[in-house]
């Protein structure tokens, strides 16, 4: 999909064009917002205004879910009995290193038989939803590349995050909202680029929020009333935009320009977001989230779900940082704590969005950058492991309850149905709905996509 370049007024009648009437209107309280936040909608010069995919996607959005530190497979999602049974024998990996017995046992759902590490009771109960992917494998065993590559298809370069592709492949059903929205307490490995745009409009960019206290810093109004607010912003947006004439190759400027109109908007419907107050108990008690508390990934999960209701094409929760993470080398006991901190939340978000009626449209995605070893580093961890390890998706036009692809006896290598980060990276944006060989943009003479000369899409698990 080819967008032209952004397109601007014409410097003559750059004081009369629709947008600038609308803005003046507004500017004089002669409209109410909800009129002219439909009329901005609708103007072809939005950037993020909705916009169809190549053919009816069976999801509308995604909730992407990142456990940051590479989970190992083999004691989360991937049983492996001759590994148990094989435990500190040696044979396998270098330096002929002993293979570590998993420290959790593995129990079946008990409808669809999908089996789950005694880490997570709460997902197991719900894998009859979920998808479960355990043959995948990525490029790179770092953790820096890696994070990079799941997010952005590239170990190598800084390219556009997949919550920007989606962002300027379907714009956003709320325009006082931001189209692509990471909540997460710390930075992950590759930081800040694994939500960029890189070089899509800038536009399209992850906006963080951080749990907490004040999710988003300075969201309360400073001016002394909403009116003398929508002055300030008319006579900024007027010059703004005349600064933008001469110079319409600025991505940058226009997308300052579009966050100041969404951050007013955001001014309006962002408090009501991040206000859990009228959720029930019933609901708090689904997520395992203590009323009042903003922090944990039971909230992020709950506020997501508020985001995915709201129109939010893209929401992005990762559940730590680039330190005190799942990359256990020498204590495989962490998990435990990292492991609580998840389950239950994200088993609720499953659950929660069903009883909506919102997970057959919501694309839910749940991964790590890739897996870990079975043998050991240290005595009680294991190291990096790229050559396979497993992934999930839920609602969205996927299979539910069922198991895509095989490691071998050991968790070693891909056994059958090898699904490759630029796999997954196509069956999702299948799954919305595009052709991902079609979801481009010219940049410096070339035309770019997040699976860039690879990718096909996991048709075995498309429902």
């Amino acid at each position: 999909m080819n967008h032209p370049p952004s397109r601007f007024e014409d410097p003559i009648t750059a004081g009369v064009t629709r947008r600038h009437m609308v803005r003046s209107l507004l500017g004089g309280s002669l409209l109410a917002p909800a009129i002219v936040s439909d009329l901005i909608a609708g103007d072809s010069a939005n950037p993020l205004a909705p916009k169809a995919p190549h053919f009816p996607g069976k999801a509308k959005r995604i909730i992407f879910l990142f456990s940051t530190g590479a989970v190992s497979q083999m004691d989360t999602f991937d049983p492996k009995p001759k590994l148990v049974a094989a435990a500190e024998k040696y044979g396998l990996g270098a330096n002929n290193r002993p293979l570590l017995r998993p420290p959790w046992g593995f129990k079946p759902n008990p409808r669809c038989g999908t089996e789950v590490s005694d880490l997570f009771p709460h997902l197991r109960e719900v894998m009859d939803e979920v998808c479960l992917i355990r043959s995948m494998r990525c490029d790179h065993n770092e953790h820096f590349q890696a994070t990079l590559g799941v997010h952005t298809g590239s170990i190598t370069f800084k390219r556009p995050s997949i919550g920007s592709w989606v962002s300027y492949g379907l714009g956003t059903e709320n325009q006082n909202l931001p189209s692509f929205i990471v909540l997460a307490p710390h930075l992950p490995y590759a930081g800040s680029q694994a939500w960029s745009s890189d070089f899509l409009p800038a536009v399209h960019q992850g906006t963080r929020v951080i749990p907490g206290a004040e999710p988003i810093p300075d969201l309360a109004r400073r001016s002394p009333s909403d009116k003398i607010q929508q002055r300030e912003l008319g006579l900024l947006d007027y010059f703004n935009r005349r600064h933008l004439l001469s110079r319409e190759t600025e991505s940058a400027l226009t997308a300052r320009v579009k966050s100041f109109e969404t951050a007013f908007g955001m001014q309006r419907e962002m408090p009501e977001v991040l206000d859990l107050t009228k959720e029930t108990e019933t609901t708090l008690k689904l997520y395992g989230l203590e009323r009042g508390s903003a922090k944990g990934f039971a909230w992020q999960c709950l506020v997501a779900r508020r985001l995915a209701e709201r129109g939010v094409r893209f929401i992005e929760l990762i559940d730590t940082g680039s330190s005190d993470n799942w990359d256990a080398h020498g204590n495989l006991k962490s998990y435990e704590r990292l492991a609580r901190n998840i389950d239950q939340p994200v088993a609720g978000l499953l659950q929660d969005l069903k009883s909506r009626g919102l997970l057959d449209e919501t694309l839910v995605v749940w991964t790590t950058e890739y897996g870990r070893t079975p043998w050991t580093d240290q005595p009680d961890g294991r190291g990096h492991h790229n050559f396979v390890y497993s992934s999930w998706l839920a609602g969205g036009g996927v299979k539910g309850g069922i198991v895509y692809g095989e490691s071998d006896d050991y968790g070693d290598q891909v056994a059958e149905n090898e699904v490759h980060v630029h796999d997954f990276h196509a069956t999702i944006l299948h799954l919305l709905g595009f052709d991902h060989t079609r979801l481009t943009y010219r940049y410096a003479g070339r035309d770019f996509r997040l699976t860039d000369v690879h990718g096909n899409v996991v048709k075995g698990i498309l429902a």
